[in-house]
Order: structure tokens, then sequence, then C-alpha cells
């Protein structure tokens, strides 16, 4: 089940304590509603009086660990680390349920076909702008692409997906349903064209 580095536990030992308690304090952790492929946890203090009746109760290492049951599956051999940053401290949780998007190779004949779309036909058309697409990862019938350059934050990054490179790659290659933005948006240097340059 969810097991705690021993670090991480006497980070939780120490949150116990300056909230006041030791008995009457547990720790409840959730995978939070969000991406099946990057979940989020919520690692959260309560009073044990809040325990439902449908949690997995766990011994975190001198502690209780309350489990909703959905979450309990999820994370079925996950590991809790304290790590230090440069921004501070933090939980990390290593959890082998998920791998991240671009984890393993892209390898097959499909990746092979919607990566030559991408070079051929969708990166062409939007150089001009200063924007790129790559393919990140392909799951079941989903592809999961990254946008860069001009792309990377551009306010029109949806359209462009919907009604660009999505129209062709799912009119050339039946076997994909859905294109995914995996695009850290956020952190876009130069999201828009601009033409005087």
């Amino acid at each position: 089940m969810l097991t705690f580095t021993e670090q991480a536990q006497e980070r939780v030992r120490s949150f116990i304590q300056q909230d006041g308690g030791g008995g009457g304090v547990a720790l409840r952790v959730v995978v939070a509603p969000g991406s099946p492929l990057a979940p989020r946890y919520e690692l959260t203090l309560v009073d044990d009086w809040e325990k439902t009746a449908e949690d997995v109760v766990l011994d975190g290492g001198g502690f209780n660990v309350f489990v909703d049951r959905d979450s309990a599956e999820k994370l079925e051999g996950a590991r809790v680390d304290w790590v230090e940053g440069m921004e501070g401290g933090g939980f990390k949780v290593e959890n082998p349920n998920f791998k991240p998007l671009g984890s393993e190779p892209l390898t097959g004949p499909l990746a092979e076909r919607i990566s030559q779309v991408i070079d051929t036909q969708i990166n062409p058309s939007i150089a001009s702008h200063g924007g790129r697409v790559a393919l990140v990862d392909v799951r079941d019938s989903i592809a999961y692409v990254e946008l860069s350059g001009g792309c990377q934050g551009c306010g029109m990054a949806a359209v462009t997906l919907k009604q660009g490179i999505e129209r062709m790659i799912l009119q050339q290659i039946p076997e994909i349903t859905e294109i995914v933005d995996a695009t850290d948006h956020a952190s876009g240097t130069n999201p828009y064209f601009d033409q005087e340059k």
C-alpha cells in the first residue's frame, strides 16, 4: 500500500505536533480529480472524528493515515517523500501507477504516422508564426502533443489545436480519436508572432 520515507514521517509528525495534536490528529491523503496521467495529491491534517466508514486506515509511522477507497486503489505501491528545494520543502508522491507523458520512447507505426503528419503538414503551416508541434505520447486512441515557439502561450492555441492540428491528424489517422494539448502555456516567453519583426 502507501508508504512514507523517514523524512516524510518526521515532517508529518512535526506538523501534527505544531497543530497541537498527538493523538486525535491524522493525515488524509487524496488523489484529487484531474488528469489521469499527472495526478494531483492532497495531504492534509484532519481530526480523527473526520474518518468516514469508507476510509482505509493505514499506519504512516507513528500517525494514522486516512485514504478514501478510490484513492487507495490509485496509491497502491506509492511512496511519500519529503524533498527540499530552492523554494522550500514539500511532499513528493512517487506513484508507479501513473507514467508521466513522454516517459517512454515513442515507437511503433502509429506514432510514426502521427509524427509524419506533424512534420510534413502541420509544422510547415505554423512555422510562419514561429510555432512548432511535437508528438509527446500516444496512449490508447489519444495523441498528446506539445506546442512550442509562437504557439506556446498564444491565446489562439486552442483554436489552432482544434481546427488545425486535430483536424489534420484525425482525417488521416482514423485510429486516433482525440488530440490533447500537453503544453505548459504559462511558461511561454514569446506567445504571439509579431509580423513587424
